[in-house]
């Protein structure tokens, strides 16, 4: 079987982009978040990833809920498995727990008796980031946060770039009043007040994921199109796509087959400020209280709940840092790969 090879510009442009440090390393990190934040259930989260009672064993991560009753305690509600492991501990008849290294999900809290959260970071008790003012874990909090802020930018990406391309592709291609008509109308709809039509939608009814991605692609496509109808104008004058009308390609084909293949580099480059601009969104709305309902684990919320509760330093610093991390490494792979695709060649990164 014939194997499979990259061919020699694109190894180039591999090679190019892994010669920018900065931009290689923070892929590096980046990737390192998001299998993380993927796999959170294996090392943040409230249900054990063994249990070993009467001689069986159960595996509750991905399971379904296991009630009280199973392991012989006297609810049937979900079990606690914190408080199983004590009880365990305690019994010493050879069952045991192993709980994740971080025991607390995004949703459970952890009260005490004669203090009110929140609580600052205790590795005795495996809060490293602290806790919020009800008792959550702020690093779970952080984790699946993280892990909503991606999906929800990479929708919010894929949506956009469904109508920017193909709508920039065709205003560049055809021109003439179809071209004007979409130019007026951009001009139009950029000028709605985009935080105004968050709040109404807010107030006639509670925006979950997909509508807060739909909300933000009525208005996220109009960069990329703006992007695509001025490469597109540059491409279609191109010898090339002369060549390809004279011969009767259709316009489709023309677009999808030659424009579209030489305008990637500059799809591609777009996408990682895109992944970027897509996470502050949704921590801004978070945090005017505009974006995902509680409780969901939000950047956004964490950073309300830290400016409510200045003394709570730990929770200011998690989010901060962690935001200061992801968009750092977003931008550098941005400018790496806008690097490794310039067309021109002898260009040196600096």
């Amino acid at each position: 079987m014939p194997r499979f090879q990259l061919n020699p510009l694109t190894r180039r442009k591999i090679r190019r982009f892994r010669s920018i440090r900065r931009g290689w390393w923070s892929l590096v990190i980046f990737t390192f978040m998001m299998v993380a934040a993927l796999a959170a259930e294996l090392w943040v989260n409230d249900r054990a990833l063994v249990v070993r009672y009467q001689e069986n064993f159960y595996f509750p991560t991905y399971g379904a809920p296991l009630p009280g009753t199973t392991f012989g305690l006297d609810y049937a509600y979900e079990t606690d498995y914190r408080d199983l492991s004590r009880r365990f501990a305690a019994a010493g008849e050879g069952n045991w727990v192993l709980m994740p290294p971080v025991p607390y999900g995004p949703y459970s809290t952890d009260l005490r008796d004669d203090l009110f959260p929140p609580f600052a970071p205790d590795w005795h008790q495996r809060h490293f980031f602290g806790t919020d003012t009800v008792g959550r874990d702020v690093l779970a909090r952080l984790v699946y946060g993280f892990r909503i802020a991606i999906f929800f930018s990479l929708g919010l990406l894929v949506v956009n770039y469904a109508i920017g391309v193909s709508l920039g592709c065709a205003m560049g291609y055809f021109g003439g009043r179809f071209d004007l008509f979409f130019q007026r109308l951009i001009e139009i709809w950029s000028n709605v007040p985009f935080l105004y039509v968050i709040i109404i939608i807010s107030s006639i009814a509670v925006p979950n994921f997909w509508i807060l991605v739909l909300i933000m692609a009525i208005f996220g496509w109009i960069g990329i199109t703006w992007t695509m109808r001025t490469v597109t104008y540059k491409e279609r004058e191109r010898d090339y796509v002369l060549a390809a009308r004279v011969l009767g390609a259709s316009h489709g084909r023309i677009i999808l087959r030659h424009i579209l293949p030489n305008t990637v580099a500059v799809i591609v480059t777009y996408a990682p400020f895109s992944v970027s601009s897509g996470i502050v969104a949704l921590t801004s709305l978070d945090y005017l209280g505009f974006g995902l309902p509680p409780p969901t684990p939000s950047w956004g919320e964490l950073l309300a709940q830290g400016w409510t509760y200045m003394s709570a330093w730990w929770i200011v610093a998690s989010v901060v840092g962690a935001m200061v991390v992801t968009l750092v490494a977003v931008t550098f792979i941005g400018e790496a790969v806008r690097e490794a695709l310039d067309p021109k060649l002898y260009t040196t990164y600096e």
